[in-house]
């Protein structure tokens, strides 16, 4: 005998299962109703109907206003789904608007000689240093050059040398150049001083939550990360081909336009979390995993999103999301 296919309704259509397809379909006649009597009418606890209808929590698709259960209509979830959707396709383009005009400069200053020989290739300028003192191999560098700096910090504040730097970056700015750094949030916890200090002598801080690799680039000259990318201190790979650190810079130049600036306050930088958990949300990060990125409790994230639904007046994270686009926050 032919299987029956499953039915396509509008969630199947965005990508959930047929099951909560069917859940959905069996909650919209109970709309209205007590969440007490919604849960025994389907052989269930409250507490067992609300694990199992999570995702349409969720997506905003049910919502409990007080003890009643309230399930919107397919064309309220595919409104939704479209704002939330539409706010990240405007983001996404601006990323994608930046990453095209960084190739189309690569390609016009790296493009071939046409006097060439085919095979013909060169060495890339630039070597891997091994050994030795890192932070005098920086200071070297920074002081034979004449380039703005631009740093990804996703631990180095962690090490002894950081007073060191510190003073490296006040000589470096006092030269008049200009010194940017992107911090992973939770520093704002682990080693408020050390923000507080690079602002202070006037190095400009960003923060994002979190970072694959550190990154040092100088003017268009050089471009320092471990080999490979990541966290080590050696080995380390120098590049001075310039096309190399363009492209750093660019890569850079995108990572600083989606960053936040923490606001200064008396006691040090601090930041405003809304945007920031609002982002995590809307990217499907468990409070867990916000906790570990700010370095914060659980319960202190649990309490903050729930002060950001009340502040948006949403019922659940999706239609925090949902509100939040339409505000303009995302």
């Amino acid at each position: 005998m032919p299987r029956t296919p499953a039915r396509t309704g509008v969630l199947t259509a965005l990508g959930f299962t047929p099951e909560l397809e069917v859940t959905y379909e069996r909650l919209r006649p109970q709309s209205g109703r007590e969440l007490t009597r919604v849960a025994a009418a389907m052989l269930r606890s409250p507490d067992e109907l609300l694990d199992d209808i999570a995702p349409l929590l969720d997506i905003g698709a049910v919502h409990v206003d007080g003890a009643v259960l309230q399930v919107a209509t397919p064309v309220e979830v595919l409104r939704g789904v479209v704002g939330v959707q539409a706010a990240y396709a405007r983001r996404a383009q601006v990323g994608l608007d930046g990453v095209g005009r960084a190739i189309e400069i690569l390609a016009t200053e790296q493009r071939l000689s046409v006097t060439g020989e085919p095979g013909d290739s060169r060495a890339v300028e630039g070597e891997v240093w091994i050994g030795g003192d890192v932070f005098d191999m920086v200071r070297t560098t920074l002081l034979g050059s004449t380039g703005d700096l631009v740093w990804l910090r996703p631990d180095q504040w962690r090490g002894p040398r950081e007073e060191r730097m510190v003073d490296l970056v006040a000589e470096v700015v006092a030269q008049g150049r200009r010194s940017r750094a992107i911090y992973p949030v939770r520093a704002l916890h682990d080693a408020p001083e050390v923000l507080a200090a690079r602002l202070a002598v006037g190095e400009e801080v960003r923060l994002l939550p979190e970072m694959p690799t550190r990154l040092l680039v100088v003017g268009d000259s050089h471009a320092i990360v471990p080999e490979p990318l990541g966290l080590a201190d050696l080995p380390l790979a120098v590049v001075r081909q310039r096309g190399v650190v363009e492209a750093m810079t660019w890569w850079f130049e995108e990572l600083w336009g989606r960053a936040a600036v923490p606001a200064l306050a008396e006691t040090g930088p601090r930041m405003d979390l809304r945007q920031f958990l609002l982002e995590q949300l809307a990217a499907g990060a468990h409070d867990e995993q916000i906790a570990r990125k700010l370095g914060i409790s659980l319960r202190t994230v649990r309490r903050r999103v729930s002060a950001l639904m009340t502040e948006l007046g949403a019922d659940s994270r999706f239609q925090a999301g949902v509100e939040a686009a339409r505000r303009g926050w995302l």
